[in-house]
């Protein structure tokens, strides 16, 4: 590339950057808000909401990205024109393939990236996502461990600590179990900790006192050094969960296990979920060449090329909503998922013959009406010495 092509090159890079950093900043901050009850509800900590919101990033990054280049392209190349830079590049003897080519160049390289970002990145951290959710949800300590605070667990179940002292130290515990009626059993004790025991989770309580009512009625006290109160009843045992379609990566997505309810009975969405992976990514190249026609594409204006620029904003918008409608379609009927790969390739077909081509025809086509007409002329008014003959 030679100097203008690489500042127009670095121009539309820094605009689309810029533009994809605050978009997705504005979307995590979104998405947070679902997740605001790993710190209300299950007593997680800062890092781990901001670690689930940053998951979601690359999921972001790949919806809003072709948007992001068509704004940054035709914001560039309206400046670019609008300072007579590329007039000048024009006259310098520059071809319009030459100052289109840096706005392609990011197309391909975005279109790369977003490929990417569907086939490895985005499954790897929705798995990630949701295994970190899950945890979080299922961490016992954190639900029951709310200092000063009566909990209840479970139905006749009620606990309460004291203070916790951190590392999974507590202090002043409580437990009221009246699950069975029969056996009503107070749990106290001065100090504990949550521990496990042999991949159980348990409270380890220290100077603990029991106190039970049996079958008669009687009261049984007891005192122990230590006691071990087992929570495995109140734990999900099966803590695997659904991989669902923005999970899976793209062998998943074709060859479902088929001998799996949950897989068969979506094997239609896996595979349009699959075909979309691949064709979105093509959206790229549209949105940059979409560009390049809105200023590029026309006769030269000193008005500026808002008129096009509308139209162009338009298109793009009706042209994502229609590649995302197909995915949906191809949900419905495996055999329409071709439409996912018509609307990004035809659409960019149309759009470089209409910008390398179209003005070659148009320009040739008018030489042609000019030859006729001076064709006509001669016949229609024959030369002096054909008339003094």
């Amino acid at each position: 590339m030679d100097r203008f092509q690489q500042y127009l090159f670095g121009n539309v890079l820094r605009t689309m950057v810029s533009i994809v950093g605050g978009l997705v900043l504005i979307a995590l901050l979104t998405q947070g808000l679902t997740q605001i009850d790993l710190i209300v509800e299950n007593r997680q900590s800062a890092l781990t909401f901001l670690y689930v919101s940053m998951l979601a990033a690359p999921q972001v990054i790949g919806l809003l990205l072709p948007i992001a280049l068509f704004v940054a392209t035709i914001s560039t190349l309206n400046r670019a024109h609008r300072d007579s830079e590329i007039v000048v590049a024009q006259a310098a003897g520059m071809s319009r393939m030459q100052i289109a080519s840096p706005a392609l160049r990011i197309g391909a390289l975005a279109a790369l990236l977003h490929l990417v970002i569907n086939l490895w990145v985005q499954p790897a951290s929705y798995r990630e996502m949701r295994e970190t959710l899950t945890s979080a949800r299922s961490d016992l300590a954190a639900t029951l461990v709310k200092p000063g605070e009566f909990n209840s667990p479970a139905h006749d179940l009620t606990v309460y600590i004291g203070k916790s002292l951190g590392g999974g130290e507590l202090q002043t515990l409580l437990i009221s179990d009246d699950r069975d009626p029969d056996a009503a059993t107070t749990y106290i004790a001065k100090t504990g900790a949550v521990t496990e025991v042999e991949g159980v989770p348990a409270i380890l309580m220290r100077n603990a006192r029991v106190q039970k009512i049996d079958a008669n009625g009687q009261l049984w006290d007891g005192t122990f050094d230590q006691y071990i109160y087992e929570l495995g009843a109140f734990v999900d045992s099966d803590k695997s969960y659904v991989l669902k379609a923005s999970d899976r990566f793209l062998t998943e997505l074709f060859y479902p296990d088929l001998n799996n309810f949950y897989d068969r009975d979506n094997a239609d969405k896996f595979f349009a979920e699959g075909h979309a992976r691949l064709a979105l990514p093509l959206m790229n190249m549209f949105m940059a060449m979409l560009a390049i026609v809105a200023v590029l594409g026309g006769d030269f204006s000193r008005r500026g090329y808002q008129q096009r620029i509308s139209v162009a904003t338009g298109l793009a918008l009706f042209a994502q909503l229609l590649a995302l409608a197909a995915v949906s379609v191809g949900e419905d009927d495996r055999e329409l998922n071709f439409i996912q790969y018509l609307v990004p390739i035809m659409s960019f077909g149309i759009l470089a013959f209409m910008f390398f081509w179209g003005r070659s025809l148009k320009l040739a086509a008018n030489a042609m009406k000019k030859d006729i007409k001076e064709q006509s002329s001669k016949s229609a008014h024959p030369d002096d010495t054909g008339a003094m003959a």
